[in-house]
């Protein structure tokens, strides 16, 4: 059994009415759409992860979910599609083509079997149930790497984000509410044209900065003395070209965020052991020049003869890498007493998993009722536009109208401006796009205004200020698409502006 759906927001719930009254006056077709539309606004937010191959995303998953439980070296299972969602009992569902599904057991690891048993291409995708807390108002999608994805794994791929229904429908329900981007140290053109098209994994929405975010993986592997500005430091290279990655993939995204992920799998999913601590406090114990030389390369860190034996440095590696072991060694230097438990979280904190996890938080849980309906009104109104009736797409559209026409729809009138500017369906000057683009990037009203940290009688009169420009250019100078977004950015800013007020 799965876990009860978590009560709509408030904004979800007024979407969900539009469509359960829609219903009895559409046909057949479109009030099946509108049937998945309702069947996605009860369940948890969905999060697509997706990237290159071999770019760390199953690694990434295991560590968000805390479980060690999708597989991460190259084989049948990731070729498919596999759902992390929350359930009362661990289980998998293998949900094969023709709607059949096969119940397995976890392997004796608790993850996903290597091998299914079955033949992977009749697979649509995976269903895993997992009992873990943190997938109760979260579901996680592991999509295949893209990039050098074979055919079969593309078309399930697109499947399963879409739905079981015809293509247009599909296009319009599709499955994911937003996107964790995973990259590697080099941003490519087609990662930007791969974050662009994944459309079919955020409700045919384009990815912005209201439902993208992007993570540098294996921020470990970065040669530090490459980064001008980096002073040597692995992580502060990191974080330098993570910056520069967000400005080539602004505004498809609010952020880069960097992360080691295999770190991050390793202290947070259990993978981190108390004898793991001990081989670390024995490598520690070693005399410096032995130190160094087996810390030069994983190579030597395997071979080279010393008190600790092979198969422990070997394990160490493979859970840590040579970064993690660098990290655990200077902090047991530090504080020889260190327990497991508290190495533990010194790897934890070195990995980043905090900052995503705090992004996640920022950028998608706190908005998750507002992302949702947004996505689904996106899917309403695909659903009108493929219909052949023009008066039922009149219909369509008038309830749209005087839904948003009323002030609580305020934040989805606000999510629609920013997908317009972040897509360049509405164009603006740059200066406006990044400062229409900052009410995407966080809730925090400092973070809002681009004052972070400032006094809170500047941001009250820069609001202000702001709102009245805006109002100004909605009603002269600006364009019939751009004044539209304008009253909507006008008030937001009056909005802070009151909220900032209530504070004195």
């Amino acid at each position: 059994m799965t876990a009860p759906a978590p009560p709509p927001g408030p904004l979800s719930a007024a979407v969900a009415n539009l469509c359960a009254g829609l219903r009895p006056q559409v046909s057949p077709a479109t009030a099946a759409g509108f049937t998945e539309v309702l069947r996605r606004l009860s369940a948890p937010l969905q999060v697509a992860v997706a990237g290159r191959i071999k770019s760390g995303k199953s690694t990434l998953v295991n560590a968000l979910i805390g479980r060690r439980v999708a597989p991460t070296d190259v084989g049948e299972c990731t070729r498919l599609v596999t759902r992390f969602q929350y359930g009362t009992v661990d289980r998998i569902e293998v949900v094969f083509t023709d709607g059949r599904k096969q119940v397995l057991p976890f392997d004796q690891d608790g993850m996903i079997p290597a091998s299914l048993g079955v033949d992977v291409d009749r697979v649509s995708h995976v269903e895993a149930y997992l009992t873990n807390a943190v997938l109760q108002d979260l579901t996680v999608i592991d999509t295949p790497g893209l990039g050098s994805l074979d055919a079969a794994s593309v078309a399930r791929t697109e499947a399963l984000l879409g739905g079981d229904l015809d293509p247009v429908s599909r296009s319009a329900v599709a499955g994911a509410e937003a996107v964790l981007y995973v990259v590697t140290q080099g941003v490519r053109y087609d990662d930007q044209q791969a974050l662009a098209a994944f459309t079919a994994a955020t409700a045919g929405r384009e990815a912005g900065p209201v439902n993208a975010i992007a993570v540098l993986n294996k921020a470990d592997t970065i040669a530090a003395e490459t980064v001008e500005g980096a002073d040597g430091d692995t992580w502060k290279a990191a974080m330098i070209l993570a910056e520069r990655q967000a400005d080539t993939l602004r505004p498809r995204v609010a952020d880069v965020l960097p992360v080691i992920g295999l770190l991050a799998e390793s202290a947070e999913s259990g993978g981190f052991t108390s004898s793991d601590a001990d081989g670390l406090r024995r490598l520690a114990e070693l005399d410096e020049a032995t130190r160094e030389t087996i810390l030069l390369s994983a190579d030597l860190f395997t071979t080279w003869e010393c008190d600790v034996p092979i198969g422990t440095r070997t394990r160490l590696l493979e859970k840590l890498d040579l970064h993690g072991v660098r990290v655990a060694l200077a902090a047991i230097d530090a504080e020889p007493a260190i327990t497991a438990g508290a190495l533990r979280r010194c790897l934890l904190d070195a990995s980043g998993l905090d900052a995503v996890r705090g992004k996640l938080n920022s950028v998608f849980r706190s908005r998750a009722d507002g992302i949702k309906a947004a996505a689904a009104l996106a899917s309403v109104t695909a659903l009108a536009a493929a219909s052949g009736d023009p008066n039922e797409r009149r219909r369509v559209h008038d309830a749209i109208e005087v839904l948003l026409t009323k002030p609580e729809a305020h934040q989805l009138r606000l999510l629609e401006a920013l997908t317009l500017v972040a897509s360049g369906a509405v164009a603006m000057p740059l200066d406006l796009v990044e400062e229409v683009l900052r009410f995407g990037s966080s809730p925090d009203p400092g973070e809002q205004l681009g004052l972070r940290g400032r006094p809170h009688p500047e941001l009250l009169a820069y609001a202000l200020e702001r709102a009245g420009w805006w109002r100004s250019f909605a009603s002269f100078g600006a364009t019939p698409a751009q004044s539209r977004v304008a009253h909507v950015v006008h008030r937001a800013y009056f909005l802070i502006w009151q909220q900032l007020r209530g504070r004195r």
